[in-house]
């Protein structure tokens, strides 16, 4: 099944997302198998909204063990993601 997956990070900055999204889209394994679409921007409280959409949750933890140490070498803080079923994905 389909899940959105919300990520809420207090206190990331453009610089640090940016930084760590060309990381990842430079890294020979992406795009990940099952990744969908993806979403990000201010909070409005100073921090950072990520929201992407995958075909299952194991390929959005399979992406997360991949992409983990480029986190981490961008300077991103830990992350919980909130992970939903999706009942229904819609792109153009």
């Amino acid at each position: 099944m389909a899940v959105v997956v919300t990520i809420e990070v207090p206190g990331l900055t453009q610089e640090v997302y940016e930084r760590a999204i060309a990381g990842i889209v430079a890294a020979e394994w992406w795009p990940m198998p099952g990744f969908l679409a993806h979403a990000a921007g201010p909070d409005g409280s100073g921090g950072w909204r990520v929201v992407d959409f995958w075909e299952s949750e194991d390929e959005f933890l399979a992406f997360i063990r991949q992409a983990q140490p480029i986190f981490v070498e961008n300077g991103m803080p830990p992350i919980v993601p909130r992970i939903d079923p999706a009942v229904k994905v819609m792109t153009r």
